[in-house]
């Protein structure tokens, strides 16, 4: 998808009118996302804290992991959080 410009107008300079647009200078697609994964088999759950080999999960037993291929993830723990300064 194209960006939009937040905004548009027009720059005059004596007789000569130029149109302006202003986008803005970040984009979402760079953002990295992570999944919620069982800390024990690593596999995707749902927001219901369910994973559908083991059954309803408790919130204490999730880790984030993103996934680099489909069905393989890389865990992340605080630690890493912490090293990297997110």
């Amino acid at each position: 998808m194209a960006p939009r410009p937040s905004w548009k107008g027009h720059l005059r300079l004596s007789l000569v009118s130029c149109p302006v647009s202003l986008y803005p200078a970040t984009s979402g697609a760079s953002r990295i996302s992570f999944h919620l994964l069982h800390k024990g088999t690593h596999k995707r759950i749902n927001m219901r804290a369910y994973e559908p080999d083991l059954g309803a999960v408790e919130r204490s037993d999730l880790v984030k992991g993103y996934e680099y291929e489909k069905g393989h993830y890389v865990v992340m723990d605080q630690e890493d959080f912490d090293r990297a300064q997110i």
